[in-house]
């Protein structure tokens, strides 16, 4: 299945070890090819056709839903969970809206966080403002 042709697209910081860390494992799940991932730490293109620079993609996921929708934050992986077996279960609690807005903060406060846990200080990919 190509990125025409997914189900979701997402878009990924692949210079941040923890991010591609968990990207791979969901690739891994992902036998059906129903995800096309995106590393925008090569390419941002497809998001600056959104208006999000680079810098911008850099510091929070992104991915655009078959329906054409751009989301970001925790919505994207409610959004993997519901293509992914094993997840497809977690992903109608999680996107309830009361626990969706738990997870956000938790993906805001993970992001802020992220280059210190990867310990590449002010070198890593990560190290940008919040959006």
């Amino acid at each position: 299945m190509t990125q025409e042709t997914a189900q979701l697209t997402v878009y990924y910081d692949g210079g941040c070890p923890l991010c591609r860390r968990e990207i791979g494992f969901y690739q891994r799940l992902d036998r059906a090819g129903r995800i096309g991932w995106s590393d925008v730490s090569r390419d941002a293109s497809a998001l600056a056709a959104e208006g999000i620079g680079q810098r911008e993609a850099l510091a929070r996921i992104y991915a655009h839903q078959a329906d054409g929708r751009l989301i970001s934050g925790a919505a994207v992986f409610v959004a993997i969970w519901r293509q992914l077996p094993g997840f497809r279960w977690l992903a109608p609690l999680a996107g309830w809206t009361p626990v969706l807005a738990v997870l956000e903060r938790a993906y805001i406060w993970f992001a802020r966080r992220r280059q210190r846990l990867t310990g590449r200080g002010d070198a890593c990919c990560c190290a940008r403002p919040d959006p």
